[in-house]
This record gives structure tokens, C-alpha cells and sequence, in this order.
């Protein structure tokens, strides 16, 4: 207490901090100068490279270009993020060092914490590992509608640790990569909608195919929806024989994502047809059958009927 009240300790201080300011500060401000500079450049030849990928597939087709845009976009975000990772744990130590703060105990210290984590956080590790597989073997991409562990929705976003997915409802689900069992992918290179279309026993299997493939040759030549489909509908035939109906199974092969829009203007294309030939779509019914040796129920509610309407007069 007593040496911080003589007037020697302060001009030492004082001599001492203007010797920092001379020879560290300006070391400090390039050092920032830099790390900001290292910062737009990641962001910007990021960019670049996303780009320059992009420009060498505008010679496919559109939906190749579509899936090419989505896996760059997942592949650029990622690495953005572990460069920036990088420079900032550079910066920060090489802050600490102009600040006369020795960082080799700190990385010594890291080590045996990182060592001590790495036993107790086993579970951490095995995300991030299974998040590096999944995107290196290319199973999804952000932008894909796929089904994770059982739930379906809209990829959102993917990193190293987790995988959110986002429902039809709005519902946000995170996932850790380390417990992702299944992966479907709804939209990987090209989509299907299929149709599995049931029509009345008394109709001619034959016509209700060839309206079928009338009505999604119309649908596949029509400019509106083109562009969506891949390939002419195919109608595989007579699939099952329902309890109700006889059961058409069909398909057509889209772009990514556009399969259930195809999907539903082809049903409301599909329903106008059957209308104007006379198609039945069945409902449920049941048929009440009492054996070979016994005559089938009738009911005659004729007598019946008559009583009731004179005994109301």
C-alpha cells in the first residue's frame, strides 16, 4: 500500500505504459487490421468459389443445377464457419501474447482439457464425425425434404454437430448426427409422385388407364408444368384388388420438391376426366352374402310403408 503511494511507482507505471503503448499498440491495431481484413476475405472468396462451381453447371440441366446449388450452399457454409473458427482462436492468442500473457501453458492447459473432454465427451465427437460423413458422402443437403429417425420435413440446416428439420407444421426439429439411425431423402437428383387409383369393379381397367395416361401426357405437355416433369406418366397397370375397387397404379418423375404440386393438379385433371366418361370412384360397401343354399335376403318394406301412411291419414 505504502509503495503505490510514492510518486516513483507512478512515473514507473506511467514510463512503463507509454513504452506498451509505443512498441505493442501499434502491433495490436495492425493485428486487428488483419484479422478483419482475413474475415471479408474468407467471406468474399467463399463467395467466389460458390460462384465459380455454380457457373460450371449452367451447362446441365435445370434440376441438376438445382441439386448442385443446394450441396455448394451446404458445403460453403460449413467451411465459412471452420475458418472463421480458426482465425479467431489465432487471434485470440496471438492478442494475448501482445498483452505479455504467455499461451504456452494456455495451449498445454487446452490439451489436458481437450484430452479430459474428448474421454467425457464421446457423444460430442461422435456427432461431429457422423455430421462429416453425411455431408461428405453427399446423403442430404440443405434445402431437401427428408425423413430423419421417423419425422419428415424440410432440411434447414446443417452443420457438423446437428440437423434441424423443419415439418410440415412449422415444428423445428434438431437433430445430433450422432443418433441420426435413417435417413430418406424425399429429393435427392429427381422426385415421384405416385398414384395408386381406385375405380369401380364394373369399369374397363384398360379405359381408366388410357384416360390416365391421357390426362398426364396433357399434364406433361402443358408449359405451366413442363418444366417440373421429368419423364412422360407412367401407368404400371392393374396393381390390387381392394375390397372396393380396382386399384391403377401410376407415376410420374419430377424435379426435386415439385412432386406433390404436379401431384395434386394431376388428381383435379384426373377426377374432371373420369366425371366426363362416366368413371365410378367407389366408396366402401359391403356385400351381405348368405351361402349357396340359402336365397339372398330380400326385404319387401312395400306392406309396411302403406299401413304406416293410411294409419297417419
Amino acid at each position: 500500500m505504502e509503495k503505490i503511494l510514492e510518486s516513483g511507482f507512478w512515473a514507473e507505471l506511467l514510463k512503463g505504459a507509454q513504452e506498451w503503448l509505443i512498441h505493442q499498440l501499434p502491433g495490436i491495431l495492425i493485428l486487428v487490421v488483419l484479422f478483419i481484413i482475413a474475415m471479408k476475405s474468407v467471406s468474399f472468396f467463399t463467395k467466389k468459389l460458390k460462384k465459380s462451381i455454380l457457373r460450371r453447371s449452367e451447362k446441365v440441366s435445370q434440376s441438376e443445377k438445382r441439386e448442385s446449388e443446394k450441396r455448394v450452399e451446404t458445403l460453403a457454409s460449413i467451411i465459412y464457419g471452420l475458418v472463421r473458427i480458426i482465425l479467431w482462436v489465432i487471434f485470440i492468442m496471438i492478442l494475448l501474447q501482445k498483452f505479455g500473457i504467455n499461451i504456452a501453458p494456455i495451449i498445454a492447459g487446452a490439451g489436458i482439457i481437450g484430452l479430459a473432454v474428448g474421454f467425457g465427451a464421446q457423444e460430442l465427437v461422435r456427432d461431429f464425425i457422423s455430421g462429416f460423413f453425411v455431408i461428405l458422402e453427399d446423403h442430404m443437403r440443405t434445402g431437401d425434404v427428408a425423413i430423419i429417425n421417423g419425422t419428415g420435413g424440410l432440411v434447414e440446416k446443417m452443420e457438423f454437430r446437428t440437423t434441424t428439420l423443419r415439418d410440415f407444421s412449422g415444428v423445428v426439429h434438431v437433430f445430433q448426427n450422432g443418433k441420426i439411425s435413417s435417413i430418406s431423402n424425399m429429393t435427392k437428383d429427381w422426385s415421384a409422385m405416385v398414384f395408386d387409383v381406385g375405380v369401380a369393379y364394373k369399369e374397363d381397367p384398360q379405359q381408366v388407364m388410357d384416360i390416365m395416361k391421357r390426362v398426364g401426357d396433357e399434364l406433361y405437355n402443358d408449359p405451366e408444368y413442363s418444366e417440373y416433369i421429368i419423364e412422360p406418366i407412367e401407368v404400371f397397370g392393374l396393381d390390387k384388388f381392394a375390397d372396393s375397387a380396382l386399384v391403377i397404379k401410376a407415376r410420374l418423375k419430377t424435379i426435386p420438391i415439385q412432386q406433390w404440386m404436379v401431384g395434386r393438379e394431376f388428381r383435379k385433371r384426373l377426377k374432371k376426366a373420369f366425371d366426363q366418361n362416366n368413371i365410378e370412384i367407389p366408396f366402401p360397401h359391403t356385400t351381405v352374402y348368405w351361402g349357396d343354399k340359402i336365397n339372398p335376403l330380400k326385404l319387401d318394406v312395400t306392406d309396411q310403408i302403406l299401413n304406416k301412411i293410411e294409419a297417419n291419414q
